[in-house]
């Protein structure tokens, strides 16, 4: 079976559906099952996204993709570092 990937802002509406069926008296099974996810999903979500709000997790997301950027280019420019220290010290 094929993985569903959810959107934050899908995540986000779908934590706030758990909170109005959770505080109807439905255990977080029967929750997460009316919402289509497996407990672990919801619990995984819920510590990720617990609290937030749309344009907060837009910001992290776009945080996020520009420190992966930013650490690759410091990988990068420091393995030519090495490779120019090496270079020297070999003459």
């Amino acid at each position: 079976m094929p993985r569903k990937r959810y959107t934050p802002e899908q995540i986000i509406s779908k934590l706030r559906e758990a909170e109005v069926l959770l505080s109807q008296g439905q255990t977080v099974a029967q929750a997460s099952k009316q919402l289509g996810v497996s407990e672990q999903t919801y619990y995984r979500w819920r510590k990720e996204y617990g609290g937030m709000r749309t344009s907060q997790v837009r910001k992290l997301k776009d945080l996020e993709k520009e420190n992966a950027r930013l650490k690759c280019l410091v990988a990068d420019l420091s393995l030519d570092n090495a490779i120019l220290k090496e270079a020297i010290s070999g003459n």
